[in-house]
């Protein structure tokens, strides 16, 4: 037979008091002893408002939504939408299983009777703050490019920030789309939380970096000196050039000799051109360029080729009630006042001329400071000495010592090939030149047709041929 004591569990038990009465043993110091339960089990369950900030673990992640333990009666739900701020996520790219999440409560219950949370309202929260504190103290946010949108790209600074493409780089990006999925670094230039509105120069943060690379760039322009450029830009008041460090602009009354209604009509984006540098401003880091000067002024070289008394060919291009507007050059316009436009008196302009129309002038004044020529029409019909241009078209022999016109043409085959050539050849009907024999040709189709015989129009009439004894003749 076994001992009795041997029975008996090894674990402490109760006690006997002196009477024989049993103590049971002391199963944990803490008792509830005067604790009413429903507090007990009210302490024992979380309660959440909307708005707060709540901390859990990923207990499982479907297409649609992540479910969320955070010691509450049931687990919080995460709506995909409310994973991210970029749309159309996969949530198993945003969380992995056992995560430790924040999330900010969007709803106490919905009609699950789960909790309604969201990931991107806690980050967005967050980020505020940051950027906030990032914007007051002047410094830069980093973030990925996540999406191509109207005007510009979206930045994931922990929210949507905006960087317009024209904040891009030193200069306007047109292709965008190769920025997705980039890191950034950019300035905040722009913050409002109440529009949730959040703006970005990536082009303040370039400049920034490369500040002491553009103040020696500046040091090495002078002034007078001609560059090398691409036009990397074109806007109404001109276009701007990468010199290759910075952009200079050329303003549009730098561009053209001439006028121009748009930049566009001189130069186009990729254009490589040489320009002078007007001016540097070392304060606001601005280069003043200069395209016209690389050129010559026409003005000036029309004043070189032309004295006063000469004629010139020219066509009317406008009227005005006291006189009209001759082209003698190329972007070269005089005034034949309403006095100088015929001997007799003249009300009006069209009484004597038509706009287009083609004629002879003679210079009467050439004010190169004030780019002004005053023309005579009046006066070019007293004949006088032509303009070199007209000389060098048709020879020498045409014209005596003093540059007027004597007549005879060199006569061959011709046909003129400039303006200058074709002016001379009407010139020479008008003041009734005939080609050698050509009188005796005239009258023998006068005969004929019993009309006045009509001046040589063209070059083409007076072609002739050398005959043996070396005579020019017409050709038959």
């Amino acid at each position: 037979m076994s001992d009795g004591a041997s029975l008996l569990s090894p674990i402490e038990m109760g006690t006997f008091d002196a009477e024989g009465n049993y103590i049971p043993r002391v199963i944990t110091e803490d008792n509830m002893v005067g604790t009413d339960l429903t507090d007990l089990v009210g302490n024992s369950v979380l309660e959440f408002e909307d708005g707060d900030l709540v901390t859990g673990t990923v207990v499982k992640i479907d297409h649609d939504e992540v479910l969320l333990d955070i010691g509450f009666k049931s687990e919080g739900v995460i709506p995909a939408r409310e994973l991210s701020i970029r749309n159309d996520v996969d949530p198993s790219e945003i969380v992995s299983m056992g995560e430790r999440v924040e999330c900010l409560v969007l709803q106490k219950e919905d009609k699950e009777g789960r909790l309604v949370l969201s990931k991107k309202r806690a980050q967005y929260e967050k980020a505020w703050a940051n950027i906030e504190e990032l914007k007051n103290r002047d410094e830069m946010v980093k973030g990925v490019v996540i999406e191509v949108v109207k005007g510009g790209l979206i930045v994931d600074i922990g929210l949507r920030g905006f960087l317009p493409a024209s904040l891009v780089e030193l200069r306007r990006v047109r292709e965008l789309q190769p920025y997705i999925g980039k890191t950034v670094e950019a300035k905040i230039i722009e913050l409002d939380r109440n529009r949730n509105n959040v703006v970005l120069s990536r082009r303040a943060w370039l400049e920034e970096t490369q500040k002491e690379q553009r103040g020696d760039f500046l040091n090495n322009l002078k002034p007078g000196e001609r560059r090398h450029g691409v036009i990397s830009s074109v806007v109404n008041f001109g276009a701007f050039v990468d010199l290759g460090g910075m952009d200079g602009l050329i303003h549009v009354s730098e561009l053209s000799w001439k006028h121009i209604d748009h930049p566009s009509q001189v130069v186009t984006v990729g254009d490589e051109v040489d320009v002078e540098v007007l001016d540097v401003d070392f304060s606001k880091e601005r280069i003043s360029l200069s395209l016209k000067a690389t050129q010559s002024d026409p003005w000036q070289v029309f004043a070189d080729s032309h004295a006063v008394d000469q004629l010139v060919y020219g066509r009317v291009t406008k009227m005005v009630p006291f006189g009209a507007f001759v082209q003698v050059g190329d972007g070269i316009e005089g005034l034949v006042h309403i006095s100088e436009m015929a001997a007799h008196h003249v009300e009006s302009p069209d009484q004597v001329v038509t706009a287009g129309e083609e004629l002879w002038v003679k210079i009467i004044e050439l004010d190169t400071a004030r780019r002004r020529i005053s023309l005579s029409i009046k006066q070019a019909a007293e004949g006088g000495e032509v303009s070199e241009e007209y000389r060098e078209a048709f020879g020498s022999h045409a014209y005596d010592t003093e540059g007027n016109y004597i007549g005879g043409f060199e006569y061959g085959e011709f046909t003129p090939e400039t303006e200058a050539q074709a002016a001379w050849a009407e010139y020479a009907v008008e003041t009734g030149v005939m080609a050698p024999d050509a009188d005796a040709d005239a009258d023998a189709d006068a005969d004929v047709s019993g009309d006045a015989p009509e001046p040589i129009v063209d070059a083409e009439a007076a072609a002739t041929t050398e005959d043996a004894d070396g005579s020019n003749t017409p050709d038959a």
